[in-house]
């Protein structure tokens, strides 16, 4: 009874017209971002922050979390016809949806892809529903020591998933860490590594950090590395999936949708390894493995449901215990920190209409993207042609006022600038920015819960091994960050991240 009284909450929040309203504006500029190629829902996300900042809390939560999940439906549509994922994690629908294009069947390829989506979002949306309240009471027990065992797993996990190595992942996490630490002590009132700047004394912004790791270094990128875009000319017809594409791709779609909800939990773009596993486990268990590569539609079903399945599953560990799992749920903690919510445990019983409310939301918003994707196709293959040379300035002017709108700083455009030349560099070295994000935003946090823990011990650190949770979590960590010295556990990531 009280689950149903929390969904009738929830949707009586959602239903609004004015956050029905900006639902509709995050999922249509999430499948917007999604269709363009070499952007991606973390650059929107950063860039479009400061326009939230004059809006309900409520409201503007709703909208970057459509953006999020909007972005993982559109992604599919610049794989399937042009050949170039709009977003990591459409990287595997290339694979198959491209060859459907070729051979006359971008329609169900696309129709596929819109429905596995709809299906694995409301499942996830589900699961997010069950699993939430139970596990947020189960963290009410949860004290200094096991937020912080707990946020150091999750740290160590996503160096630990990350693509590259681990060294350079660690670093990025170090220097991440140290960002998170500028500005002054919150117990002491000391200044720490400011100098002498005062826009530094409250920490570098996550705004102008973002836009910079994010926005301008992927533009940076992009001109350097411009793709040619050969966009399908076909005429696309039969939207509709025929009753063998659906026998064919139902099982990959609920395979899909388990699998990729259980993985966006894990820290560690979620997403992009549910997709991944999706995509390998159908051409492990199928009858015919050869044709996968070849316009196999449940090489588009499968790991399309995955990723839009993962969205669902990185909200539990956010809105639960408050640990974001990948670097979107780091800028989503951002903005919640910045709204005056604070996601946790906590959060039903202090923020219940913004809980069931953005719950609700996302029924609303996967609802709104089968809408919208399907009748859209030949907008967004029209926006597919607009020249990078067009799009990009555009970005850069946006990214400049929204930095300069929040505090009339000329030194926080600076801040972004040096963060987009960081990125570049970054990017060029193949050094990922995720580790250094999720570290920079929980920063604080790990700092506050480590003295907390200290002072409640008397200064020893065996406070962190004689309670059960933070101990398995500190050992758990400790494992995976040797784990490289073991020769099969280092092939066993390895398999991980190439699947």
């Amino acid at each position: 009874m009280e689950l149903w009284n929390n969904i009738v909450l929830g949707f009586s929040v959602a239903i609004t017209l004015e956050n029905i309203w900006y639902c509709f504006i995050g999922v249509f500029i999430g499948t917007l971002i999604g269709v363009l190629p070499g952007i991606g829902p973390v650059a929107t996300m950063s860039i479009l922050l400061p326009t939230t900042f004059n809006i309900p809390p409520t409201s503007a939560i709703i909208m970057l979390a459509g953006i999020y999940y909007g972005a993982m439906y559109g992604g599919s549509t610049t794989s399937i016809l042009v050949n170039i994922p709009g977003e990591a994690a459409s990287v595997v629908t290339c694979l198959d949806g491209y060859q459907m294009a070729r051979q006359g069947r971008a329609g169900p390829a696309l129709g596929i892809a819109a429905f596995g989506s709809f299906i694995a979002g409301t499942l996830s949306i589900i699961g997010l529903m069950l699993c939430a309240p139970p596990l947020a009471k189960g963290a009410l027990r949860f004290g200094p020591p096991e937020y912080f065992s707990l946020m150091v797993l999750g740290l160590t996990l996503l160096i630990y998933l990350a693509s590259g190595s681990i060294p350079k992942a660690l670093m990025m996490a170090i220097f991440g860490l140290f960002l998170g630490s500028v500005g002054m002590d919150g117990m002491s009132g000391a200044q720490r590594f400011t100098f002498g700047i005062l826009e530094l004394i409250d920490g570098i912004g996550l705004v102008p950090l973002v836009m910079g790791l994010f926005g301008i270094s992927e533009i940076f990128i992009n001109v350097e590395q411009l793709a040619k875009r050969e966009i399908f000319k076909g005429k696309i017809h039969g939207l509709l999936p025929n009753k063998q594409d659906w026998k064919d791709s139902v099982g990959p779609i609920f395979r899909g949708s388990i699998m990729g909800f259980l993985l966006g939990i894990l820290p560690g773009g979620g997403a992009l390894i549910s997709s991944f596993v999706s995509y390998a486990i159908e051409k492990r268990i199928s009858k015919n493995p050869e044709k996968f590569g070849k316009g196999a539609i449940e090489g588009v079903a499968g790991p399309e449901s995955a990723n839009n399945s993962a969205t669902g599953g990185a909200f539990i560990p956010l809105l639960t215990l408050g640990i974001p799992s990948n670097v979107v749920m780091a800028i989503l903690l951002g903005a919640f920190l910045i709204y005056g919510v604070e996601p946790g445990p906590m959060m039903m019983k202090k923020s219940p209409d913004v809980f069931w409310g953005l719950v609700a939301s996302m029924y609303i918003g996967n609802a709104m993207l089968l809408i919208l994707n399907l009748p859209l196709i030949g907008l967004w293959i029209q926006i597919l042609k607009v020249p990078y040379r067009i799009l990009f300035p555009l970005i850069i002017l946006f990214c400049l006022i929204g930095v300069y709108s929040l505090n009339n700083s000329v030194v926080e455009i600076l801040i972004m600038l040096v963060f987009g030349v960081i990125g570049y560099l970054m990017k060029k070295f193949d050094y990922e920015p995720a580790p250094l994000v999720l570290a920079y935003v929980i920063g604080p946090m790990l700092e506050n819960a480590l003295r907390q823990s200290l002072v409640i011990s008397n200064g020893s650190f065996a406070i962190f091994f004689v309670r059960p949770i933070s101990a398995f979590g500190i050992f758990l960590a400790l494992f995976l960050v040797l784990s490289p010295l073991l020769p099969w556990m280092r092939k066993r990531r390895f398999i991980i991240v190439e699947e």
